[in-house]
Parts: structure tokens; sequence; C-alpha cells
């Protein structure tokens, strides 16, 4: 049997069990203002995670029209500070 760091088996025991979804959404939420920014975070109302999809939720039009224009540099950037490829899109909500 191989050697692993705690990481390593903790990285292995997200992944086949199922957890890392969650964990990355959780993580998400947590961190979303430090992601996007005081004024994003703000006026944003929910976010959720699912099958890498990202889908943001906000009640103000102007937010929504500058989150949909700017989707692609917004994944870079929250795939770029989790340090993976968690998100391959985003719906504005």
């Amino acid at each position: 049997m191989g050697e692993y760091s705690i990481g390593d088996a903790i990285k292995l025991l997200m992944e086949q069990s199922g957890w890392k979804p969650k964990a990355t959404e959780l993580r998400l939420r947590q961190e979303w203002e430090q992601i996007v920014g005081k004024t994003i975070a703000k006026y944003t109302r929910d976010i959720k995670l699912y099958n890498k999809k990202l889908i943001i939720y906000s009640d103000v039009a102007v937010l929504k029209q500058e989150l949909n224009m700017g989707k692609q540099q917004l994944m870079e950037n929250i795939n770029l500070y989790l340090g993976e490829t968690a998100i391959t899109e985003i719906v504005i909500s």
C-alpha cells in the first residue's frame, strides 16, 4: 500500500466520497466577499454550485448585466482563487 500525506488522503477521501462539490460550494459561500469584493457580495442574494455550474442570484438588474458581461473573467478568477477548475459555467439569475 502506498504512502499518503494527510492532505493527499483528505483530498482522496473528498473526491471518492462525493463531498468535494459541497465542500467547494461551502468555501465559495464563506469566501465570496474576498473573491468578488464587497459591492458584488453585498448585492448577491445567493450562490449555488451544481455540476461545476455556479449559479449567482441577485435582484439588482445592473449587477446582473455586469456579471453577465464579465462571466469568463469571473470564472477564471474564481478557479484561480480556488486553485482548481471548480467552475466551468456561470449562470446569473
